[in-house]
């Protein structure tokens, strides 16, 4: 067995774990933020917000283009 392709293999699908969990908790966490009735400029965080759930749905989606053999033809 190739040791080496293993840790690379876990290494990646940890990092990519953890980015996408990050970037999600982090759209949580600007939404609740900009959703705050006394904050001053809730309008970029709230945009910020969308584009972490944005990235987070990018990632998700080319794990699946790189899952699913169909479309790696």
């Amino acid at each position: 067995m190739k040791w080496l392709d293993l840790l690379t293999v876990a290494g990646a699908t940890l990092v990519s774990a953890l980015t996408v969990v990050v970037l999600y908790s982090l759209g949580v966490r600007l939404t609740a933020i900009a959703g705050d009735a006394e904050q001053v400029t809730p309008r970029w965080m709230r945009s910020l917000a969308y584009l972490c759930f944005g990235l987070c749905g990018t990632a998700v989606l080319f794990g699946l283009y790189l899952i699913i053999p169909y479309f790696s033809k």
